[in-house]
């Protein structure tokens, strides 16, 4: 018998729609997942024993509870090359508590809430082993970084069922666009407080605490909170022109946008509109140009408006 091959692997995500944890079968030809540094924690949980009173030294037996599965990847953050047209990537984002709306022919936008959050089915297999995660919901951390593919690693956790092998789905990933590297060229607008500022990185976490809540009667993956936060490193300025201390010390809120991106249907734009910058924590150098190490946290005006990706 053959090895199972470790690039053998196929990903398939799917949104349950109204009933959660039923598995609306997810395809290759359209549910097909073209991901980075998969992982799979296969059965997560923990070991209960029985501790039982016995007359002679010895282990105790476990029984398995708690039982949920944990896939984590990172796809490339683009469009889907028409504007107003989901991303293949969009089931992933969905599943982080996050709403999806199409403007027709002009714009995707992608922001938080805080309630009714969208579940997913994800398929992982490797080989003829299929491992299938059902309820699945998770978080995200989107990352730019200068001369590097902006991505998003993306970590879902769903309830356990027991893999079986079964026969390879033909994964179709048409829809999947290649990036641009993010440079002066490609990354048009980085600015804090309306101010462009040099980036060398950027790193949004959404920040959802995810947990499994497995009940009598109800068994669940749920997200029960957010706390988002946001770190850059940029080139220092004078403080004259912006004065990080003083901007911590008085707590003004600042707006911070990222846009990268040239094509039209595959450009990307981050905006967090009311960020608190939070205390510095010092100067570094990199080539010898001394940069800031900033830290923000996006906070909400209303509600669920504390950041948005908007595709163009």
């Amino acid at each position: 018998m053959d090895p199972i091959k470790w690039k053998s692997k196929i990903i398939l995500v799917k949104p349950e729609g109204a009933t959660y944890g039923i598995d609306p079968t997810p395809t290759g030809a359209a549910n097909a997942m073209l991901l980075t540094d998969v992982q799979l924690q296969p059965m997560e949980g923990e070991d209960v024993s029985r501790n039982l009173e016995l007359p002679y030294l010895g282990a105790q037996e476990t029984i398995p509870a708690g039982l949920r599965a944990v896939l984590t990847g990172t796809f490339e953050l683009v469009g889907s090359g028409a504007a107003g047209t989901a991303p293949a990537w969009g089931p992933l984002a969905r599943a982080c508590g996050i709403a999806e709306v199409l403007t027709p022919g002009t714009q995707v936008d992608y922001s938080p809430v805080s309630d009714n959050h969208e579940s997913v089915t994800a398929y992982f297999q490797i080989g003829p082993s299929l491992h299938v995660l059902l309820g699945a919901r998770g978080t995200a951390v989107c990352t730019l970084n200068a001369q590097g593919i902006p991505i998003v690693r993306v970590t879902l956790t769903g309830l356990f069922t027991r893999p079986g092998d079964q026969a390879r789905p033909v994964p179709d990933y048409s829809a999947w666009q290649g990036p641009q590297i993010a440079s002066k060229a490609n990354t048009p607008t980085f600015t804090i407080a309306g101010a462009p500022f040099v980036l060398r990185s950027y790193e949004l976490n959404i920040g959802n605490d995810v947990q499994p809540r497995l009940l009598v009667g109800a068994e669940r993956i749920v997200i029960v909170d957010r706390a988002e936060a946001l770190s850059v490193t940029v080139e220092a300025v004078p403080y004259a022109s912006y004065n990080p201390f003083a901007i911590a010390e008085q707590r003004t809120r600042q707006a911070v946008v990222l846009q990268h991106g040239t094509i039209v249907g595959r450009r990307v734009r981050v905006t967090i509109p009311t960020a608190q910058q939070k205390r510095p924590s010092g100067v570094q150098q990199n080539q010898n140009i001394a940069e800031w190490p900033l830290a923000f946290t996006p906070l909400p005006t209303l509600g669920d408006d504390q950041w948005k990706i908007t595709l163009t």
